[in-house]
Order: C-alpha cells, then sequence, then structure tokens
C-alpha cells in the first residue's frame, strides 16, 4: 500500500460525493448513457475497447439500429456481423459480441451480476464490472488504463509496473473500497470520464479536477510523472503490400476463420503473396505502433489490364472484390482506410504499369 491509499480511504465519502456532483455536470451525452440496459452496455464497452469513443459513437448508433437487442443479433450472420464491424479493428471482439448475444438468448435467466458475466467469452473483469454495475447496480469497480491513472496519481505511487495488467490487478482493491454502493454505474463511469478528460495522460488539468484536494500526485508535483511503467524494447517491422486492381475489382487477401486472428477477415495482400512480375512506385507509407512493435506499411498500387485474367484461385486466400462490395468485404480497419483514402483521390491512371501475365 502506497502512503497515499490511507488518507484517501479515509476521505472516501467526500471524495465520492465530490466525483458524482462533478461527473453529474460534466460528463459527455454519450449515446449509450441516455438510454441504459444490458445490450447497449456490452456494446459499447466491447466497441470501446482499444478504439476512441469519436470513432465508436457513429458505429455504435448504427449497430443497435440494426440489431436493438440481444435477440435480434443472436439472429445475425456472422458474415454480417463482421461487415458491421469493419473499421473498428481488433475483429475478435465482434465475434465474441456475435457468439454472446447467442449464449445470452439462449440461458432460461439472463445474467446480472460481474461473476456471471465474466463466465462468458471474450467478457473480461473490466467489461463484465462494468456491465454489471451500470445496467444492475452491482458494487463492483470497473479498473481500466484511465482509472489507474487516477488512482495511482491519488495516491502518489511511484512503483514501475510491468505492464498495464499488473497495475489494474494492484489498484482494483483500492477501487473497489472507494465504489459508491449506491450508485456504482454512475461511480465507475466518474472515475473513467475523469481519467480522460481530467486526469490526461499529458497535461492532466489539475486545476479542474473536482478531486484534487486529496490528489498526492498533484501536492508533490509529479501527476504527469505517474503512473510509471517499465521500459520495453521496441521493435520496427516493415510490411509491404500491393493494392491491385481491375477495373472494378480490388484483389484481396481473406484469412481464413481457423486463423487465430482477423479470423474470416480481409485485408491488402503483401506484395510477395501477389502474382505480380513487378510493383510499380510506392503509394502510401503509413507507420503504426501496436504494442511495442512499430509496423511501416508500405503500399504499392498496381492495374492490370483488363484482358488479363490473372488466376489468383490457385493463391491461398486471394479472391477478386468488387469496389462496390467493399462495404460488405470485412476489410480490417486500417486497411479499409487506406483503400477509402485511395478512392477518395479519384484518380486510377497513375497507378502504374500493368502487370504481366503470371
Amino acid at each position: 500500500m502506497s502512503f497515499g491509499e490511507p488518507k484517501l480511504i479515509s476521505a472516501a465519502p467526500a471524495f465520492r460525493k465530490s466525483l458524482l456532483l462533478w461527473f453529474f455536470k460534466n460528463h459527455r451525452p454519450l449515446p449509450w448513457r441516455k438510454k441504459i440496459s444490458a445490450y447497449r452496455t456490452v456494446v459499447s464497452e466491447l466497441m470501446c475497447q482499444q478504439t476512441q469513443i469519436a470513432t465508436v459513437i457513429p458505429y455504435f448508433e448504427k449497430w443497435v439500429k440494426k440489431w436493438p437487442d440481444f435477440a435480434t443479433l443472436a439472429k445475425a450472420k456472422e458474415s454480417e456481423v463482421l461487415a458491421a464491424w469493419a473499421g473498428l479493428g481488433y475483429y475478435s471482439r465482434a465475434r465474441y459480441l456475435w457468439q454472446l448475444a447467442r449464449q445470452v438468448v439462449d440461458q432460461e435467466n439472463s445474467p446480472r451480476t460481474a461473476a456471471e458475466w465474466v463466465k462468458f467469452k471474450g467478457v473480461g473483469p473490466y467489461t463484465a464490472a462494468a456491465i454489471a454495475s451500470i445496467s444492475f447496480a452491482d458494487p463492483v469497480a470497473v479498473v481500466d488504463g484511465n482509472v489507474v491513472r487516477v488512482l495511482a496519481r491519488l495516491t502518489a505511487s511511484r512503483h514501475h509496473w510491468q505492464d498495464r495488467s499488473v497495475a489494474v490487478k494492484h489498484f482494483t482493491p483500492l477501487a473497489n473500497t472507494l465504489i459508491d454502493s449506491r450508485k456504482p454505474g454512475d461511480f465507475n463511469q466518474a472515475m473513467m470520464e475523469l481519467g480522460a478528460l481530467i486526469c490526461r495522460k499529458s497535461s492532466p488539468l489539475c486545476e479542474q479536477c473536482p478531486v484534487s484536494r486529496w490528489c498526492q500526485a498533484k501536492d508533490l508535483g509529479v501527476a504527469e510523472k505517474l503512473p510509471r511503467f517499465a521500459a520495453r524494447d521496441k521493435k520496427q517491422v516493415v510490411v509491404q503490400r500491393a493494392l491491385v486492381t481491375r477495373a472494378d475489382q480490388l484483389l484481396l487477401k481473406r484469412h481464413p476463420l481457423s486463423a487465430r486472428r482477423l479470423a474470416g477477415m480481409a485485408e491488402i495482400p503483401l506484395l510477395v503473396d501477389c502474382p505480380i512480375s513487378s510493383p510499380s512506385s510506392l503509394w502510401l507509407s503509413k507507420r503504426r505502433t501496436i504494442g511495442s512493435v512499430t509496423y511501416i506499411e508500405q503500399i504499392y498500387t498496381i492495374q492490370t489490364e483488363t484482358k488479363h485474367r490473372l488466376r489468383v484461385t490457385h493463391q491461398v486466400g486471394l479472391e477478386w472484390v468488387k469496389f462496390s462490395q467493399l462495404a460488405q468485404a470485412a476489410l480490417a480497419g486500417p486497411h479499409y482506410r487506406w483503400i477509402q483514402e485511395w478512392l477518395s483521390r479519384g484518380d486510377r491512371t497513375k497507378l502504374g504499369k500493368p502487370l504481366s501475365k503470371p
């Protein structure tokens, strides 16, 4: 226990009151907060994992309009679900959500507690606590990266955590001690909102913080330095891809349903997997970081002549998809955005020299 925890615990009643008062006045009017249900909470929580809220909002609104409850989602086809998720990334979440709907519908009694929700595949302690506390007032704390940051600063914890999961495990007992048992859902959302809007990773707005009087890090002037995580070795990988087109079609790589990641999803194929003699000039280079690995995605655009009917059926996973059907192709998020960026330029005449026959 850090030296700041006893002080925070002793001030818990006043802390809760100040935090909730701030939340009721300043929370963002997110669509899943306007009408609360277990289903809407499940959808929003899974969508918001590893994805910015601004990106999630339009997806959420379209999703609940198409499938307003567990029953309607359970009847959907997996391909429809993946297509509707296209652009959000981490597609295992869409598959878990679809499977979860089918399991919930099959149960005689709907789950209510975090202990019941966590038994479902794809629902971890964080998601289970969010669903149960927000929808059913189960007094269990939600602890994510935002909450870890808030608690680490309130208690001035200077420990170097190996990773976020270790920090979450450490701070969960404290979060459960602080939670407001009468309004656990509001309290959990308030803690996450505080971390997102005020107790930000960089440039925290300490002067606007409703609970700053109990913040040890603010008093010590070290808020922006906390929490501390062990440095991770960084790695850089160059990935070359080919955006191959012919007339009104685009060549895509479809991952098999047995794949561990991106099962059933499509993406721009790797250059080495395409039946081409040589690439054209580089069209796009993008950097994206996942964990400690930075990927440099290099995309070459190559146009075939209409008369050249490339035989791609023997290439595992390669398939032609019409541009008009891209929205239903279940494209991986970054790939969908790259293709849309290319299409938005409206110029397919400078894609490089045509492919030679394989």
